[in-house]
């Protein structure tokens, strides 16, 4: 159901039952991570999406939930108004 990249790949799906009474599968969210350990800031220009941060430190677009994870940010629309983003270590080109 999800990509091996996701932070959903290996979590438990169940049933849920809307309150029209269809049923669809749903995930179990995940829990936070420990803190990880940050390689350096980045001071994100303005507009400059959280994708491209992610290709350009962690060398996959989609993994901008890890610098979510990396800042204590369960959204990204969250570290839009921090400074500075912490990126986290053990990725790279």
């Amino acid at each position: 159901m999800f990509s091996p990249n996701s932070r959903y790949y290996q979590q438990p799906l169940y049933t849920a039952v809307t309150a029209g009474g269809l049923q669809t599968p749903a995930v179990t969210l995940p829990l936070p991570p420990p803190p990880a350990a940050l390689a350096g800031y980045y001071k994100r220009p303005v507009g400059e999406r959280l994708d491209l941060v992610a290709a350009r430190f962690l060398t996959d677009p989609t993994w901008f939930w890890k610098l979510c994870d990396a800042n204590n940010s369960p959204v990204p629309d969250g570290l839009a108004a921090q400074p500075l983003i912490g990126i986290p270590t053990g990725y790279g080109a």
